[in-house]
């Protein structure tokens, strides 16, 4: 879908549009686009849709601080001379945020001005020339977006404010309070449906990169695996395999931006580099380890973050022979103080030409994700039949390992569980795997033996510096973050989750 890298800037015009009164003071700026005149026919209702999908890069670019380094799959690359990130980036390793983190309203303001978006151009698309067909796929793709959106805002807070229609003005949004998590999900459902029901299979080339199908169909299946409804994942998630997805041969090429949006590719979030369009990602820049300079970037000048550092913990899990710890984890870089060794994320290391601007996008769906819930699925519904081993054996073959077999249901749950962890490591889903997998103690006591261990021997040497007394001491409360205290001053009827 490279047409809309060049347009993305019309998605924050649509953010600034107004309606003027007509007083002498009243005057129609050249800049910006009035709604009115606006969405009126297939080519801006694209233009507009095209412009929300851009704005998923911004929650992309953060999202591993909320679900891969809050988990046992990250850690940081201390610094010892900068502890200004401490309550702001560490703290999601630490689990130490609080209702004041920037980052955590940064995460929740993104996410609602993008529905707000997607509500907008639902909502003005109505009065626009449509043919049938083309309006139930540009509705599809949109709805999709917003429940991928609430998807998302429900795993992490919990209840929250489900918005479908636009706001005339920004008090309106103080009328609002949280709703239960069934209601979000219902929400979630709703959309989903309507948007299988929609969208197609596939896309022309010009067109690939936007959401399917099967896309739809996926997180829908995502969706009841989360709520543990095991018959309707199993129904939904059955009917991806026949949209004709396949595994990648080489595990590694599901990355490579040359290869991007292959046969395995559900859904990604798109990004280009290699141009001054503003669309590039930087990935690699950010959790290259901190002292490498040039080292895993391949530009000198490089002062790269250290953030979402591989854990010796994931690093141990994986099998021998297991080709997907090489395309994963970079084992290859000495630190220049300590002469240990510090691993970084290898899945968005890649050759680039201008610095800073990589072309990786970010991969949301795939089909071995697929594989993998649909064998949980089946598993958790008949125990581990013929086809849960299948689903679950290809996904092991494509990584050099024999097949399992002869497992029981416990075991063959924890099976599935170690290969979710590997499989998917790195692209967000780990938090959201333990969390819907483990009851509240569980959970509590599964982190706390991590962030014991973690303490005890870091990953990351701390050069003599220790952790506070009050790191890695996880309670059952943080499994929701915090709602940002800004948005509690604002409308005081949303409530704080219970612990903050």
């Amino acid at each position: 879908m490279k047409t809309y890298l060049t347009i993305f800037s019309l998605s924050l015009m649509l953010l600034l549009q107004f309606s003027c009164k007509k007083d002498f003071l009243s005057k129609t700026d050249p800049t910006k686009v009035d709604q009115s005149l606006f969405y009126k026919d297939q080519t801006e209702i694209d233009q507009a849709i095209i412009g929300n999908y851009g704005l998923l890069q911004a929650v992309a670019n953060n999202q591993w601080l909320f679900n891969e380094m809050v988990s046992d799959n990250t850690t940081f690359d201390f610094n010892p001379n900068d502890r200004g990130q401490a309550d702001k980036m560490e703290s999601f390793e630490t689990w130490t945020y609080t209702a004041v983190n920037p980052n955590i309203a940064t995460c929740y303001n993104l996410h609602y001005q993008n529905i707000y978006n997607i509500n907008n151009t639902l909502y003005r698309m109505q009065n626009a020339t449509l043919s049938d067909s083309l309006k139930k796929a540009d509705e599809g793709q949109l709805k999709f977006m917003r429940a991928y959106l609430y998807f998302e805002l429900v795993q992490y807070f919990g209840n929250v404010v489900v918005i479908t229609q636009p706001l005339q003005q920004p008090s309106d949004a103080w009328n609002y309070s949280r709703k239960p998590v069934d209601s979000v999900y219902a929400q979630i459902e709703s959309d989903l449906k309507a948007a299988a029901s929609g969208l197609p299979a596939r896309y022309s080339a010009a067109n690939v990169g936007r959401a399917t199908k099967g896309a739809a169909l996926a997180l829908l299946g995502k969706m009841y695996l989360t709520q543990k409804k095991y018959p309707e994942a199993v129904s939904t998630l059955s009917q991806v395999p026949a949209l004709g997805y396949a595994l990648a041969t080489n595990y590694a090429d599901v990355f490579n931006p040359v290869k991007k949006n292959g046969p395995e590719s559900i859904f990604e979030i798109q990004y280009q580099g290699g141009n001054d369009l503003g669309e590039w990602s930087s990935f690699i820049y950010t959790f290259a380890p901190r002292l490498s300079k040039g080292f895993v970037t391949g530009f000198a000048q490089s002062n790269p973050g250290g953030w979402n550092t591989p854990t010796n913990d994931l690093i141990n899990d994986y099998e021998a022979n297991d080709n997907r710890k090489a395309a994963s984890v970079g084992l290859d870089f000495v630190s220049p103080i300590t002469g240990q060794v510090v691993p970084y994320i290898k899945k968005y290391q890649h050759p680039h030409t201008i610095y800073g601007r990589t072309d990786d996008d970010w991969p949301v769906l795939r089909y071995a994700d697929v594989l993998l819930m649909l064998a949980e699925a089946i598993n958790e519904k008949d125990g581990p039949t013929a086809d849960a081993y299948t689903d679950l054996n290809l996904v092991r073959e494509r990584a050099g390992l024999p097949d399992v077999s002869g497992l029981d249901q416990t075991a063959f749950r924890q099976k599935v569980f170690h290969e979710r962890r590997v499989e998917l490591a790195f692209e967000n889903w780990r938090w959201f795997d333990l969390k819907r997998t483990m009851t509240a103690d569980q959970l509590t006591a599964f982190l706390n033996a991590y962030g014991a261990r973690e303490k005890a021997t870091p990953t990351v040497p701390r050069q003599g510096i220790p952790s506070s007394p009050s790191d890695y001491q996880f309670q059952s409360f943080r499994a929701l973050y915090p709602i940002p205290n800004n948005e509690l001053i604002i409308n005081k009827a949303l409530g704080q989750n219970q612990g903050y």
